[in-house]
């Protein structure tokens, strides 16, 4: 919830875990790739949808309200050494989590041929085996990340009980680059709350057992430059293009890579 005292402070609504914090403003991700980015966008007023593609016209991103499926899904076109892939996240997966997958699909200094293992992230903050040490849990129970075999694919699910009925699921393609996948779940392991605003709050569940929310005041010029501040830190990520640093973990070799 969102009010303003005065001019200089706003309340902001401060959500933990992530996971089950809301989807937040779409606006995180589609404004940072268009304008830092280059990313361009088709315009259809009568459609409620926003298309993004990239400057080399090789990933396409569609966010379009889908009440049985997914809302933001990733496609991109076969390359030298690696077939087309794809990415999918529902309508209430954290704007925060999906950013950092854009940002590392954007990053300029990515070596996505480097040994990257996605669960990893996830066992350091504590998730656990569940059924498998290809599935792990988190420590509330409430979000499942599993490597299917079979297929080569992967999900994260997010649910309120033991029910199939999810919060939001997380879904990529067989083919999908390794270190896009670790970007994701170095962002959902991180245990920092991640701001929500508006009227009412929009999360999926105010129980205390499962989430921490605390409202505090906060500089409405915070609020305000946040998106500001991120377009211009990717802008010059780019004209800087500078060495990759640890936002995914890797794994150099057959032993896991302890901290």
């Amino acid at each position: 919830m969102s009010v303003v005292h005065g001019p200089e402070t706003v309340e902001v609504d401060f959500v933990a875990p992530r996971h089950l914090a809301g989807g937040g403003d779409p606006a995180w991700i589609t404004v940072p790739l268009h304008r830092a980015c280059g990313w361009s966008h088709g315009h259809d007023p009568l459609m409620p949808r926003v298309i993004l593609s990239s400057p080399d016209q090789k990933a396409l991103l569609r966010l379009e309200p889908d009440p049985d499926g997914q809302w933001w899904t990733l496609q991109h076109t076969p390359g030298p050494d690696r077939p087309a892939w794809y990415a999918s996240f529902g309508a209430r997966t954290p704007v925060e989590i999906i950013a950092r997958f854009t940002d590392a699909l954007t990053h300029p200094a990515t070596h996505p041929a480097d040994a990257w293992d996605p669960l990893e992230p996830l066992r350091a903050a504590g998730w656990r085996p569940a059924y498998s040490h290809n599935r792990l849990a988190s420590p509330d129970g409430a979000a499942l990340a599993e490597l299917h075999k079979s297929a080569g694919t992967w999900s994260v699910t997010t649910s309120l009980d033991n029910t199939h009925s999810s919060v939001w699921q997380a879904r990529f393609g067989e083919h999908t680059p390794p270190h896009l996948i670790a970007a994701f779940t170095t962002a959902l392991a991180d245990p920092r709350p991640v701001p929500r605003t508006g009227t009412p709050l929009n999360i999926p569940t105010r129980n205390p057992d499962l989430i921490t929310h605390s409202r505090r005041e906060v500089p409405a010029t915070q609020i305000a430059t946040a998106l500001e501040d991120r377009v211009r830190a990717l802008s010059v990520r780019h004209t800087t293009a500078p060495p990759r640093t640890g936002t995914a973990h890797r794994s150099p070799g057959p032993a896991r890579r302890t901290r």
